[in-house]
Parts: C-alpha cells; structure tokens; sequence
C-alpha cells in the first residue's frame, strides 16, 4: 500500500464540493488515444484524438527529437458521480515518450455511482513510456476506481507513478466516507510482472489506523518494469530518502516498487522525481527532464 499527503495551495481546496444535483447532470465520458511512432530517430505523436473533457496540448521536445513529452489537460476541472475517463496510449517500436498532466485531479463527492478511470497502455519492442500523472485529490464522500493495464513488448519499459490525497486537509477535512479502489497490472508475452489491488473504505478507523492510513492523507507508489535490477540500485533509491512521512523500496521481478505514507505531496513528489532520475539513469544512461508543465 502507499500514501501520499501534503502542502498543496490553499486555492486548490477553495473549491466547494459540488452538490448532489450536479453530479446527477453533468457526467462525462472523457477519452485519450495516443499512438506514438519512431520512423527514423524521431518520435512522433502520429495520431491523437480527444473527447470533452479532456484535451491533448501539442507535443514538444525538450530533450531531444528521440523523447517526445505531452501534457493532458481535463478542461472541467474535476469529476464527479458517474464520470468515466479513459485513456488509450500506444508507442511502436522504439518511441520514447513521457506523459504528464497539466494539474492536479479533483475527485467530488458523490452519494451514487462511482467516478471511474481507465488506463491502457501497449508499449512495443524496445520503446519506452513515462507516465507521471499530478496527483489526485480525493473528497470526503467521493468513490473513485481506476484500472491500469501495461502490456509489454520485448525489451520495453514503463515507469509510472500514482499520488493520491485523501480529504482536502488544508480545509481540515478527512476521508471518513467514500471508497478509493485501484487495480494495476503489466503483462509481457501473456506474463504477469506485477499485480496490485488496493482499496481503502473511508472512515475514522481508515484514516487512524496503522495498517490503514496511519494518520498520514497522501499516498503514493512509483513502479518501473523493464529489466531486472541490481541490490545496489534498492540501497541507493533507499537512501535518497530524507523526508518525514515512510517509504519503502522493493524488487519485483523486472524492476521496483517504491511506496509512500505520509503528508505531504511536496515531499513525495520531491523523491519520486529523484528516483526517476536515479532509475533513467542506470537503465537508460540519461537523467530525468523535468516537464515544464510542472515549473508554472
């Protein structure tokens, strides 16, 4: 299980919760497909389509023609009762890219259906894709499930990292009611690599107890697959650690997984990014671009 919390802007909580009536009438459907190709040295987005609310800013390269780095952008704003989002993200064989968003996401309260999202991600023969999403606020009351299915082709890799909030804290709420589900997997040639299921029911003994949430609102887990890892890059991701909140680093069968409980999302964000930068480098020999979307 992993946690993540933390100092997020008051404006970001200034928002009221939306009321019951506005979950019943403005759901949407939201969609993604991104198919990434490398046709020479360059990755190109080769096709891209968007469905309300979310959109796809233009692509840019602030590494090099070999990376291609897009930013999604969910133009509502938040998600209430009854909205499905899904993503569709393909790379041939080869493409690089990283994939952010332009914001945190906002999860409101509902009191019917859940609020749902959905990620698949086909990665081809030698490419490479680095999902690094903002993190997502969870409402007191608000039920949200995500899927995510990574398949893998031979010699890909996929980094990618989920942070979450429970309860806007800077407005002393907590995440006493609602659910928060995830379903994870990555497969390689009808492999499973890693499998995880997480669920947490909101309620005073979820937000206080240790095998819970321990006191601690922000979670977060980082998984990279894509070749089997050394004993020396566990103890060196391990020791990057200097924060408040607990961490934890393990191997799975074809890289790692790295935990977070604590609160702050500033802190978890901050190791996070330092083993992105330590795991590209040893993989790939190239340190971690931070995508500008995130230096506004």
């Amino acid at each position: 299980m992993s946690i993540h919390p933390q100092e997020t802007s008051p404006a970001v909580y200034a928002q009221a919760t939306i009321p019951e009536a506005a979950t019943l009438s403005a759901q949407w459907c939201g969609a993604v497909r991104l198919h990434y190709d490398k046709p020479d040295h360059k990755t190109r987005l080769y096709r891209s389509w968007h469905q309300a609310p979310l959109k796809v800013q233009r692509p840019f390269y602030p590494e090099s023609e070999a990376i291609c780095h897009t930013v999604l952008i969910h133009t509502a704003g938040g998600m209430v009762g009854g909205d499905r989002l899904t993503y569709d993200v393909s790379l041939e064989p080869g493409a690089r890219a990283v994939v952010t968003t332009a914001a945190a996401s906002k999860i409101y309260r509902t009191l019917t259906q859940a609020t749902e999202q959905n990620v698949t991600l086909n990665i081809a023969e030698g490419a490479c894709l680095e999902w690094l999403p903002q993190e997502t606020i969870l409402f007191n009351q608000a039920q949200f499930k995500q899927t995510l299915r990574v398949n893998l082709g031979h010699g890909a890799s996929w980094l990618g990292w989920d942070i979450y909030r429970l309860g806007r804290t800077a407005r002393g709420e907590q995440f006493l009611e609602g659910q928060w589900r995830s379903h994870s997997e990555v497969w390689q040639a009808g492999v499973p690599l890693w499998v995880d299921r997480q669920r947490l029911q909101g309620s005073p003994n979820t937000v206080n107890h240790p095998h819970a949430l321990g006191g601690c609102p922000v979670i977060g887990t980082l998984v990279w697959v894509g070749q089997p890892v050394e004993k020396s890059l566990v103890e060196q991701l391990r020791s990057r650690w200097g924060g408040t909140g607990e961490m934890g680093v393990s191997r799975i069968q074809q890289g790692i997984v790295c935990r977070y409980r604590g609160s702050s999302t500033r802190e978890v964000r901050a190791w996070f990014t330092q083993v992105w930068n330590d795991v590209r480098f040893y993989a790939l020999g190239q340190t971690a671009c931070l995508p500008r979307v995130w230096q506004v």
